[in-house]
C-alpha cells in the first residue's frame, strides 16, 4: 500500500466530522500545491516539498489541528489560533462548528511550500 493509500485509509477511518475535514483540508493542500507530497508521520497525514515538511492535519478528541511547520515565518499571523508561543509552528485548531476560510488556507499553504523552495523548513 502507498502512502497515498494510507493517509486515505487512515482519514476514512475517522467516522465523524473529523474525518469529514481532514478530507477537506487534505483536498485544499493538494488544491494549493499539487505537486505537494504526501506522508505519514507520528501517526499522522504530513505535506512535504523539496524534502521539507511544511504542514500537517490530525484529529483529536475535540477538534482538528492544520499545522505548519514553519507557521511563526508566515505573514498572516492573525489566522493561527494555537502553538502561538512555538519558536516555529503555528497551527489553527478546528472546532466543529468553525468554518474554514479555503482562501486564507490556500494562501497560507502557498507561502509555506515557498518557504521550503528557500530551505528555510
Amino acid at each position: 500500500m502507498n502512502t497515498s493509500d494510507k493517509v486515505d485509509k487512515q482519514i476514512s477511518a475517522i467516522k465523524d466530522w473529523r474525518g469529514v475535514l481532514l478530507a477537506e483540508l487534505r483536498k485544499l493542500i493538494h488544491e494549493a500545491n499539487p505537486k505537494i507530497e504526501e506522508g505519514l508521520k507520528w501517526g499522522v497525514p504530513v505535506f512535504l516539498a523539496n524534502g521539507e515538511l511544511v504542514c500537517a492535519i490530525s484529529a483529536f478528541k475535540d477538534h482538528v489541528k492544520f499545522n505548519f511547520f514553519q507557521g511563526a515565518m508566515l505573514k498572516e499571523q492573525k489566522n493561527f489560533n494555537s502553538g502561538l508561543d512555538s519558536k516555529k509552528h503555528r497551527s489553527i485548531n478546528f472546532m466543529q462548528k468553525d468554518r474554514v476560510d479555503k482562501a486564507i488556507l490556500i494562501k497560507l499553504v502557498k507561502e509555506a511550500t515557498k518557504l521550503s523552495k528557500l530551505g528555510s523548513n
